[in-house]
């Protein structure tokens, strides 16, 4: 397609998965994030090294952009009466406030294309409550927040959406899914019976990047195995 498209937090999960379709695709892909490790094995990357709770960092972003998409995010489950203030700012900085800080530095360069297009992440348990996400889901109902309002000042060259996910098999994960008992008690939460693949992820970000998703903008789109919708019996 040659695109150009910056991807923050690329080097693993969802985020490394996005990467390597879309260089697959002839895509552009530049990518900031802590460590190269996995994208130093993918042709065609750019990346230079970005740490996202960083207030001053510094981040080269080219003169165009035609997709923005941030990736960082957290796993702090804790009761509410031990989550300490750094615990909540912690959240905070990584999943939103960095998220702020990256936009407002590619801003200039998606605006200079015709149809530039913004993904976010989110959780299911903004939406729906579940114990032990009040840090994770404040931050992450900040982001819901900040896509409605850039979709609505950035229309109609710049389309802004988010994907709200529950559990999903990545490295961030890993604690959660560390025994095949914890991944099928977590699997069977939901109503599909498993828990998120991330390349499926991967492909529904690349369709809000691509010219198939030009008319949706604003949305947050559940990606959560039915979990936020669904009750059976």
């Amino acid at each position: 397609m040659n695109r150009e498209i910056f991807v923050i937090g690329g080097n693993s999960g969802i985020g490394l998965e996005l990467v390597t379709r879309l260089t697959a695709e002839g895509d552009h892909v530049h990518a900031a994030s802590r460590s190269n490790s996995e994208l130093e094995k993918i042709a065609g990357v750019d990346f230079q090294s970005y740490d996202v709770t960083r207030k001053n960092a510094e981040l080269t972003v080219p003169e165009s952009l035609d997709g923005f998409v941030y990736c960082p995010g957290t796993i702090n489950l804790k009761p509410f009466h031990r989550l300490s203030d750094d615990d909540f700012q912690s959240e905070l900085e990584v999943n939103y406030l960095g998220a702020v800080r990256t936009i407002r530095l590619a801003y200039s360069a998606l605006k200079k294309s015709e149809n530039a297009s913004i993904v976010l992440f989110s959780t299911v348990a903004v939406q729906t409550g579940l114990p032990y996400h009040a840090s994770i889901s404040g931050a992450k109902g900040a982001i819901e927040g900040l896509t409605r309002s850039l979709a609505a000042e950035f229309a109609p060259n710049i389309r802004v959406n988010c994907l709200a996910l529950s559990l999903t098999d990545t490295p961030l994960a890993g604690n959660l899914l560390s025994t095949e008992e914890k991944r099928k008690a977590s699997g069977e939460r939901h109503p599909l019976k498993r828990v998120g693949d991330p390349a499926e992820v991967a492909k529904a970000a690349a369709f809000l990047l691509g010219p198939d998703s030009g008319f949706i903008t604003g949305q947050v789109i559940q990606i959560d195995g039915g979990l936020s919708s669904l009750k059976l019996l």
